[in-house]
C-alpha cells in the first residue's frame, strides 16, 4: 500500500528545482500572495532550522528577526506558490535542526559560514 502511494506521489505531483540547502542555511524564498484579483511576489529571508520529512510531505522552517522579535515559517517544498530559493550563506552547523538558535541573541546567534 505503502509502495502504491509513493508511485502515486512520484507520478502526478510536479517537483521543482530548487538548490539544495540544510540547516544553518540562510535562505531567501520568494512566495506568491494572492489578494483578491491581484497576485504579488513577497519575499522571506532568514536561516533555515531544519527540513523536516521526505518525498511530497517534505518541509522547511526558516527564522528571522524583525526588530526584536522572532519569526518563523514553515513551507511546504512542493507549495505551488513557491516562485525561487535562492542561497545566500552556507553555514556551518553541527545538527540537523538547530532549535537551540531560537534562545539565541546578539553575537552568539551568529553562524559560521562555509567558504565554497
Amino acid at each position: 500500500m505503502e509502495s502504491l502511494i509513493k508511485f502515486v506521489q512520484d507520478e502526478f505531483v510536479t517537483r521543482k528545482d530548487f538548490p539544495e540547502f540544510s540547516a544553518g542555511d540562510t535562505i531567501t524564498v520568494y512566495y506568491e500572495i494572492r489578494e483578491g484579483e491581484k497576485v504579488r511576489t513577497q519575499f522571506f529571508r532568514g536561516v533555515v532550522l531544519q527540513r523536516k520529512g521526505t518525498g511530497t510531505s517534505e518541509t522547511f522552517t526558516i527564522r528571522k528577526m524583525s526588530g526584536t522579535i522572532g519569526v518563523e515559517r514553515i513551507f511546504p517544498v512542493n507549495l505551488p506558490a513557491l516562485q525561487k530559493i535562492e542561497v545566500n550563506k552556507k553555514g556551518k552547523v553541527r545538527r540537523a535542526r538547530i532549535y537551540y538558535f531560537r534562545g539565541l541573541t546578539g553575537k552568539k546567534a551568529r553562524i559560521k559560514e562555509v567558504r565554497r
